[in-house]
């Protein structure tokens, strides 16, 4: 009797932790905001804490998917505008796609996340472009003269627009400066910046961009002052990838966002030879269920 009462107990307890846990967790405030985010979706992609906080205090959560031996490295970052909730969603299906494509103790592609990287503008009560210090994170990053031309963007390019006010000085707000931290220690081979809703694929970098992703076609929009794709595309030689989906409060239907996938990791096989990287560091063998690069032979 005592060890059933026990038992039950004990269950109890369990199911409480999960419910504070849902409670306090990221799907908790994730789940009632973001388009086509279910709580099994949101749970499933396992989101992990950064030491980073927003303005308001806010966890910048993040998720890696780390093969057993790295051979190329890209960094997908969602909802840089808090008011472009799709961006963040197709994120989170994207970490669950990048999850279930990997193949335990082989090598391949380091993902890193960063599903929703200006909180505030996402959860404030109406979701917002600009951080909680009314700055544009994405013309915020430290390109070339960014005193001079960001301010002559914001006040000539956008006539003053509050919703693209680049701050006072590069890297002022800690979620830029926690991207840009990211940049430096992570080293992306790849930045892939989603956004929404002009409908259209963006590129910078030293590479040929991808003609297509899904049904989003090629259409580069211009180079910005203290923009991610303008620091790290031009300035760091690092492709950026910007997705504008069409619509900021609805993301394309699931098979679209898996159709977008796809064409990511197949314009990465062909123009940034991710296939071949991964073949080279395959030419190993398998040793108590792991993967063990062959040793490097004498030219």
């Amino acid at each position: 009797m005592l060890h059933r009462t026990l038992t039950r107990l004990w269950t109890v307890l369990i199911l409480l932790a999960s419910e504070s846990l849902w409670a306090t967790g990221p799907c908790a405030e994730f789940v009632p905001r973001l388009p086509n985010v279910r709580r099994a979706l949101c749970e499933a992609v396992k989101l992990e804490p950064s030491q980073a906080r927003s303005v308001q205090g806010r966890t910048l959560w993040m998720r890696d998917v780390k093969p057993a031996e790295t051979t190329f490295r890209v960094l997908v970052v969602g909802a840089i505008h808090g008011d472009e909730l799709s961006s963040a969603a197709v994120a989170l299906h994207w970490i669950q796609m990048a999850a279930q494509a990997q193949v335990p103790g082989s090598p391949g592609i380091y993902w890193r996340f960063v599903p929703v990287l200006n909180p505030d503008g996402v959860l404030g009560r109406s979701p917002t472009r600009v951080n909680a210090n009314g700055v544009d994170l994405n013309r915020n990053f430290p390109t070339e003269n960014w005193a001079r031309d960001s301010k002559v963007y914001w006040e000539q390019g956008t006539h003053r627009d509050p919703r693209r006010w680049p701050g006072k000085l590069p890297l002022s707000e800690p979620e830029s400066k926690f991207l840009f931290g990211e940049l430096q220690s992570f080293k992306p081979n790849l930045i892939v910046s989603i956004h929404a809703p002009f409908g259209v694929l963006d590129f910078d970098g030293p590479v040929v961009p991808p003609k297509k992703l899904g049904s989003l076609l090629l259409a580069q929009v211009g180079i910005f002052p203290g923009s991610l794709g303008n620091y790290g595309g031009v300035q760091r030689g690092v492709p950026v990838v910007t997705v504008e989906l069409p619509n900021a409060l609805r993301t394309p239907r699931d098979a679209e966002i898996r159709r977008m996938w796809l064409d990511l990791l197949r314009w990465m096989d062909q123009r940034m030879g991710v296939a071949q990287r991964v073949a080279a560091a395959r030419k190993g063998t398998y040793l108590d269920n792991k993967w063990v690069p062959a040793a490097p032979t004498a030219e």
